[in-house]
């Protein structure tokens, strides 16, 4: 029985390994810019904003300098009570890029982000539509230009990289930017192969055609979060869809500064994978469990068996983990995750199994 048991580590090891080579495909593949089309067409960078009066102050300047030649920014008030649509109409009054779309409240669709958005797509005077959150901001002026590169022929979804701000000191700040690391592992990976299943509302752009001839939202209106994923999963084909990692066109975020803001966050978020696609729930389900099921067997394999093996396949793993990590933390700008790569990994795992349950016992709430 025992010999059962590390078999079946070696197997969940295995499992684990293949994962992160699925990742090398992506991660050490050259970029091809001899061969892309140069695009320069119009876009409507699209924002809605809840109660983001002094986000929009910091970041919106940043949007409104980019670098590119003809574009509108459309401003959602998705209901605030704070002076959001204040900080929106003195914007307006000084940038004509700026429309303005204030909603109401509306019973029906109170504090869905998706019936704002609905409104705010509907407003814009462009085809290509470029999305990002009021607590973001460009990492340069080019990021507009960057992503818009993303719409090649026949590409009518761009997958971007939306990053949060380092903390130093902070072992929360580590994990919830190794989290968002291995979800843009996940994410671009799966869409260079062809398979595209999501994409981040911090950084990600698609045609309006799209969003019409799938009508919206529609389908999954009545789900509080998924404006990004859920629409992604739903839409994304093997031709569609392109991914866009230069480091001008990432987007930062300010992170969630205490575990409890940040697992309800990340609640929200991993409600809507029981939506996605069945093939994807059970490739995402597959990952997590043989993580979970790693750590589990080897601590308890580590007192039971011959610590020799156990401590080989640890290390084997460990090895591929930090091959993956070390290509992706370059790309992405995250060296100083390298430091405690598989205390970190442990961490996410039991923070992820902890949410598994807690959402299984309550729903979360609505995005603000």
């Amino acid at each position: 029985m025992l010999l059962i048991v590390f078999y079946c580590f070696v197997a969940v090891t295995a499992i684990n390994i293949i994962y992160y080579l699925s990742f090398f495909g992506f991660l050490f593949s050259k970029p091809k810019s001899h061969l892309l089309e140069k695009i320069e067409e119009p876009v409507s960078v699209i924002i809605c904003a809840k109660n983001e009066a002094e986000n929009l102050q910091h970041n919106l300047p940043k949007i409104l300098q980019q670098n590119y030649a003809d574009y509108e920014v459309i401003l959602i008030n998705d209901a605030s009570w704070d002076n959001t649509l204040d900080v929106m109409e003195d914007f307006q009054l000084k940038d004509s890029k700026v429309v303005l779309v204030n909603v109401q409240s509306n019973e029906r669709f109170w504090g869905n982000k998706k019936y704002a958005l609905t409104l705010g797509i509907k407003k814009a005077k462009y085809q290509k539509l470029l999305f990002t959150d009021a607590d973001c901001y460009p990492t340069s002026e080019n990021w507009l230009a960057e992503m818009a590169q993303g719409f090649q022929p026949k590409k009518s979804i761009v997958l971007g990289y939306g990053a949060y701000e380092t903390y130093k000191k902070s072992f929360l700040n580590k994990i919830v930017r190794y989290e968002t690391l291995l979800t843009a592992l996940h994410y671009f990976s799966s869409a260079k192969r062809g398979n595209a299943y999501m994409g981040v509302g911090r950084n990600l752009a698609y045609t309006s055609d799209e969003f019409y001839e799938n009508k919206g939202f529609v389908s999954h209106m009545s789900i509080p979060s998924g404006d990004d994923d859920l629409f992604i999963n739903q839409v994304a084909t093997k031709n569609n869809t392109s991914i866009v990692f230069t480091e001008d066109s990432f987007t930062y975020s300010k992170p969630k500064t205490t575990w409890k803001s940040w697992f309800a966050q990340k609640r929200r978020h991993v409600s809507t994978a029981k939506f996605y696609k069945k093939k994807h729930q059970l490739k995402l389900g597959l990952f997590y469990l043989s993580q979970l099921s790693f750590w589990c067997l080897f601590f308890l394999l580590i007192i039971i068996f011959d610590w020799k093996y156990v401590l080989g396949i640890f290390l084997l793993r460990t090895l591929f983990l930090y091959l993956t990590y070390a290509k992706a933390t370059k790309i992405f700008k995250e060296k100083n995750l390298l430091w405690l790569l598989p205390f970190q990994d442990l961490t996410l795992v039991l923070s992820q199994i902890s949410i598994f349950i807690y959402n299984s016992i309550s729903k979360p709430t609505h995005w603000k």
